[in-house]
Formats: structure tokens, C-alpha cells, sequence
């Protein structure tokens, strides 16, 4: 039995590990790290070259101020040098920004599409479970909403804290070597900084894995609402739908209030503690001068100092905001890459050839129950069909009718027992094996955005139009595609004007197209009217013709030509036989084929 699915449809209920999430962030980056040591180099020679720039700016107020001294002159020649160094530093710092800047973008935009591509290879590795357990617009949340988040957040914070946190070391570097005074009274000033951010951060960040939380909540709900509107309307529920989507907009709307309220106090502390860092440098360089321990020079290098000191704290405040956004999505996304997949097939060999199958099938007292309890839906099934046959599965609501048909499909692992085709069990098939042998038609039909030829041949290329056309002449589609404008051509969707019979004959071209050796029918005519009924029957007839068919009817008028009928109750069979056999002795099916007739 697989083990997916034990985490689906967790909601988290408090703030999760910011650092965590921080640390699986980097350390999911680790295919971009080429890139990003040369970010960090490039950032670092920026820093170093803007750090520089200060102290040559000392030398020159020196240099001028020896000129304001009576009977001394000011060297032009070395300030128009030290002039030229300075505008040499800052554009050259400038550029390695630049490129450091372009780098980080690069790696947020190709780590974001790295995680599309996983997720996609994902979705496919999930068992049904998990998406039995989770809201399909939270899903769609998660991987499209949460992962573009957390491209942004990386892309508006990876660069800033990079170059910032590089320049901030290197000044507090220069500030030392200046002139060690200044510099702790600097440090001890934007102390007060961190801890404030450190509080915020803190307090912040369970708001914002609220907000992302929240927001899958909310798409959720409007995926379903829209999805069901026919079904919105027809029971007046607007008010309620209204009511549900206020209260989820305003937890939303509470989530990231809170979240950007604080957040945004880190602007202006740092703001604040940038103003006090003067200040404090002022007092103290005045102090300093005044006792001839330094130059006047070595006060406006250090005013430009603590600009460059509290300019980064400010950024990377910003981007802290941008980060706990990106690290909050990123949980949610990593929770989804991280939940437990399908049975690992990599050992099974792929040996099945369909053309090669008889179509016989067996279950051999097969038991399986959802979510590994201990109560089963399917408690001792076992019947044996031949190849040819046409397997009728009736019986009440809940008896395990589909259940039945999904084990046969491998979409759940059994719990115990076996399904065998042609004597080969499906544990030694691969999904896509046993996929590859069924075509299905189910109650609920699909169609894509698409030409009608695409929605009849869906992943087969190698069918021409003629071929097309006998297949919809056999099921009746012929007259349906003459009327399109553009007849195999015509666009088409599932929201287009199409009936439900036509949309069924589409499917049932689609399952001739696949030609594969069993047919699965799951309620396929329960949505459609009689006269329907009867075109989508004879085209289904068509369909069964020379395969191992299993059909799940509730209409029981139409499985009396069925070979064999299995009638099942509560997870079991509990009487099998023709229609005929059945109606003689008087048991669950007689009184199951009678209910429909009773007034």
C-alpha cells in the first residue's frame, strides 16, 4: 500500500520556522550556486570600491583644508586626481552592482522555473489521495500563486541582501581602521536597529504564512463556486457564496495588514537609528577634533561612513518583508513537492504489449479501504471475467462500484489479494501498463480547449482525418462535425454550446481512437436524455465490440445484454449472473431493477 497522502489537507494552524523555511530556500538554490558565488563576488568588489571611496574623500577635505591655512596652497594636481580616483570607484562599484543585480535576477527567474518543472513532474507522482483531501483551487495556489511569490521575494531580496550585507561588513571594517571610537559609538547606535528588526521579524512572520495560507482558501472557494455556478443559482445560494467569499477576503485582508503593518515599521526605525548614527558621530568627531585626536577630513569620511552603514540596514529591512513573503509561499510549495508519492515503479519492467492481450481479468479476494483504515470499502472481492465479456457492476450508492474500477486502474494500491490480467499480476505492471490497456468513459465527460479533431485523438498523432471520420461515422458524430464551420477544424471548449450527448459521442470517438483491449463505462449515459440514451448506447456498442468491457450502470434497462452481472452491497458480491438468472431468483437485483419502475 502506498504511503501517500498523509499529510494532505494539513492546514497549519501557527506561524511555521521562518529560518527554516530560509534555509530550505538557499539550500534549494544550491543548482544556481555557481551563479550566486559570482553574484557574491561581484558583489563584494562593489562594496570594496564603495567603501574605498570615503577614504579618499578624507584625503581630499584634507587636502582642501590645508589650502585654507595662511601662507599654504592647495595642490590642485592631487585633487583633481584624488577627484578623478573617487568618480573612477563609483562608477566601477556601480557596474559590479549592475552585474550583480542582472545575476540574482537570473537565478530567481530559473530557480522559479525549476520549481514549476518539478511541480509539474509532481503532480503526476501524487497518488488520488491527496487531491481526494485538498480544495483543487488550494492546489492551484500552490503552484501557481505561491511559486511566482517566491520568484518575487527572491528576486526583490536575493540581490539587496547580498550587496548590502557585503558593503555593511566592509564599512564596519573601514570604520575601525579609521578611527575605532567612532566607529563602536556607530555600531552601538544601530545596534538598537537589529534588535528591533529581530522583534519585528518575530512577531511579523505568522501573519504572513496567514496570508499565504489564506489566500489558498480563498481561491479555493471561487474555483468552486465557479466551477459549480449552474449550481450557485439554481438553489439561490449567492448570499451564502457571498457571504463565505467576505469572511475568507477579510482574514485575508486581516493577514496582510498585519503582516505589512509590521513590516513596515522596519523602515522607519532604521530611519530613525540612521539619524541617531549622525548624530552620535557628530558629537563624538567634534569631541575628538577638538582634542587634535583626529582631522576634520576623518569626520566627513565618517558621516559618508554611517550613510553607507544605515543605507543597507534600511534596504535589507525591505527585503527581509520581501523574504518572509517568499519564505512563507515557500513552504506551502515545498509542502506540496515534499508529500509522499506512488509506489516507486522504477524496478517494475515494462513488458506488456496490448496487441499481444487476451483480456482476461481476475480478482483474487482483493481488499482495500481509503486512507489505510481499518474499515473497508472493498472487503472480498473476487470474480474472474473472460476475454470478450461484458461485465456489468450495479448495485446501491457506496456499495464500491468505482472503488472497484480504480483498483482495476491502479489509480489506489490494494491492501491485500491480487488483480490479475492475463494471469499477469498488476504488481508487475507499471501505471502507464495498465493505463495503456483501458479506454474509459465516464459519467462526467471532458473536453479541452481545442479543435474537434484534437479532442478525438488527444495524444495519438499518427491518425488521419479519414480515419477520423469512420470512427464518427460509427458512433453517429458524421452530421454533428458537417454542421461546424470548420468541420474537424472548428475550435472548441467545454464551456462551448455543445450537448451533453454530443460531448459524450466526442469521448466515445476518443475511446475508438485508443483502441485498447478493455473498455471501462461509468454511468456513461446517466446524463443524458432517452433519445440520447439510445444513440450514445449504440455507439458504446460499437465501442464494446471484441473487448473485455465492465459497466457501471444505475439505469439498469441497460446492462440486459450484459454476460455477466456482479451485483455488490456494502464493499461485496452478492449475487452474479445474467440479467434473466438474476430476475429468477428473486433477490437484491430483482428488488434493485424493480425500485426503478416503482411509483
Amino acid at each position: 500500500m502506498f504511503n501517500g497522502g498523509n499529510k494532505a489537507g494539513k492546514v497549519p494552524g501557527k506561524s511555521k520556522d521562518f529560518s527554516g523555511a530560509i534555509k530550505r530556500l538557499f539550500r534549494e538554490l544550491r543548482n544556481n550556486r555557481i551563479l550566486v558565488l559570482i553574484g557574491i563576488v561581484l558583489a563584494v568588489g562593489g562594496s570594496v570600491l564603495t567603501i574605498i571611496a570615503p577614504d579618499r574623500l578624507s584625503d581630499l577635505i584634507d587636502q582642501i583644508t590645508i589650502g585654507l591655512i595662511p601662507g599654504m596652497s592647495i595642490n590642485f594636481d592631487e585633487v583633481w586626481g584624488i577627484i578623478a580616483l573617487i568618480a573612477t570607484l563609483i562608477a566601477s562599484s556601480a557596474l559590479l552592482e549592475l552585474g550583480e543585480g542582472l545575476l540574482m535576477t537570473q537565478v530567481s527567474n530559473t530557480f522559479a522555473r525549476d520549481l514549476r518543472e518539478r511541480i509539474s513532474k509532481k503532480i503526476n507522482r501524487l497518488p488520488l489521495k491527496y487531491f481526494d483531501h485538498n480544495q483543487t483551487g488550494d492546489v492551484l495556489s500552490r503552484v501557481t500563486n505561491d511559486v511566482d511569490t517566491v520568484a518575487q521575494g527572491l528576486s526583490n531580496s536575493l540581490s539587496t541582501l547580498i550587496s548590502e550585507a557585503a558593503l555593511m561588513i566592509g564599512v564596519v571594517i573601514m570604520m575601525f581602521i579609521t578611527n575605532w571610537t567612532m566607529a563602536l559609538v556607530a555600531v552601538a547606535a544601530s545596534l538598537i536597529g537589529f534588535v528591533g528588526m529581530g522583534a519585528i521579524l518575530g512577531k511579523s512572520q505568522k501573519y504572513f504564512a496567514m496570508r499565504q495560507q489564506e489566500l489558498g482558501k480563498i481561491n479555493a472557494h471561487i474555483e468552486e463556486t465557479y466551477s459549480n455556478l449552474n449550481v450557485v443559482k439554481v438553489y439561490n445560494g449567492k448570499a451564502e457564496s457571498d457571504r463565505k467569499f467576505d469572511m475568507l477576503n477579510k482574514r485575508v485582508y486581516t493577514a496582510n495588514q498585519r503582516s505589512q503593518f509590521l513590516s513596515g515599521l522596519m523602515h522607519p526605525m532604521m530611519a530613525f537609528i540612521g539619524n541617531f548614527g549622525y548624530v552620535a558621530v557628530c558629537v563624538t568627531g567634534a569631541t575628538l577634533v577638538t582634542n587634535d585626536v583626529i582631522t576634520f577630513g576623518v569626520i566627513v569620511a565618517f558621516i559618508s561612513y554611517v550613510r553607507l552603514f544605515t543605507s543597507p540596514l534600511s534596504r535589507i529591512a525591505q527585503s527581509m518583508s520581501s523574504l518572509q513573503t517568499a519564505a512563507a509561499a515557500g513552504e506551502r510549495v515545498f509542502e506540496f513537492i515534499d508529500e509522499d508519492e506512488l509506489l516507486d515503479q522504477s524496478k517494475i519492467k515494462s513488458n506488456i504489449n496490448k496487441d499481444n492481450i487476451r483480456g482476461d481479468i481476475e480478482f483474487d479476494h482483493v481488499k482495500f479501504g481509503y486512507d489505510d483504515s481499518k474499515k473497508l470499502t472493498i472487503k472480498d472481492f473476487s470474480v474472474k471475467a473472460k476475454a470478450g465479456q461484458k461485465i456489468a457492476i450495479v448495485g446501491p450508492t457506496g456499495a464500491g462500484k468505482t472503488t472497484m474500477v480504480n483498483l482495476l486502474m491502479k489509480f489506489y494500491e490494494i491492501n491485500s489479494g491480487d488483480i490479475r490480467i492475463d494471469g499477469i499480476s498488476t504488481h508487475e505492471m507499471t501505471r502507464e501498463d495498465v493505463h495503456s490497456l483501458f479506454t474509459m468513459v465516464l459519467q462526467d465527460t471532458w473536453l479541452f480547449s481545442g479543435t474537434v479533431r484534437d479532442n478525438i485523438i488527444y495524444n495519438r498523432r499518427s491518425i488521419s482525418d479519414d480515419e477520423i471520420m469512420k470512427i464518427c461515422d460509427t458512433v453517429g458524430l458524421t452530421h454533428f462535425i458537417k454542421t461546424l464551420p470548420k468541420g474537424l477544424s472548428t475550435e472548441i471548449s467545454e464551456n462551448d454550446s455543445i450537448s451533453a450527448g454530443q460531448k459524450q459521442l466526442l469521448t466515445i470517438a476518443r475511446g475508438m481512437v485508443e483502441d485498447a483491449p478493455f473498455l471501462i463505462l461509468d454511468e456513461a449515459t446517466s446524463n443524458v436524455d432517452t433519445r440520447t440514451e439510445e444513440l450514445v448506447q449504440k455507439a458504446m456498442d460499437k465501442l464494446m465490440e471484441g473487448r473485455t468491457s465492465f459497466i457501471i450502470a444505475h439505469r439498469l434497462s441497460t446492462i440486459k445484454n450484459a454476460d455477466l452481472i456482479l451485483v455488490m452491497n456494502e464493499g461485496n458480491i452478492v449475487e452474479t449472473g445474467s440479467h434473466a438468472q438474476l430476475m429468477k431468483q428473486n433477490g437484491f437485483y430483482a428488488d434493485l431493477y424493480n425500485s426503478q419502475f416503482a411509483l
